[in-house]
């Protein structure tokens, strides 16, 4: 999978971030087809408003994985922040049995960068650039 680079007036970049988190006391519902399609339209909503590409996006029935590319204006905590707070609050408001709780997301998360070229590939441009002629 190879991407382009994203450009700005003032940024060239390529941030891929891979997440996975989870709901509170790994409470399994994505067993629920509807809460699983639900939560991705909001994730793409989300995405949309913040101008983040979802690469994947996909849940398992206690957890969720996604793979974003962000511009770097927002850090991998206020990415987390918007998605898991509007989700949040949208889903416990349409779906009954989420409504006690008072939170449907752990804290916590998981966050990994990615891109097209390796740390090894980086670190040898960059040993190598007191040499360049």
């Amino acid at each position: 999978m190879k991407q382009e680079y994203r450009r700005t007036k003032k940024t060239v970049s390529l941030i891929n971030y891979h997440f996975v988190f989870c709901p509170r006391y790994r409470r399994k519902i994505f067993l629920n087809q509807k809460v699983e399609q639900r939560f991705k339209e909001i994730v793409h909503e989300v995405c949309t408003e913040q101008e983040i590409e979802i690469l994947a996006i996909e849940c398992d029935k206690d957890h969720t994985h996604m793979f974003l590319n962000a511009l770097p204006q927002i850090s991998p905590s206020q990415i987390m922040a918007k998605i898991k707070g509007v989700s949040s609050r949208i889903l416990r408001q349409e779906f009954k049995h989420l409504k006690h709780m008072p939170s449907l997301w752990t804290r916590s998360f998981f966050v990994s960068t990615a891109g097209n070229v390796s740390n090894d590939t980086i670190k040898k441009y960059i040993d190598e650039q007191k040499t360049r002629g």
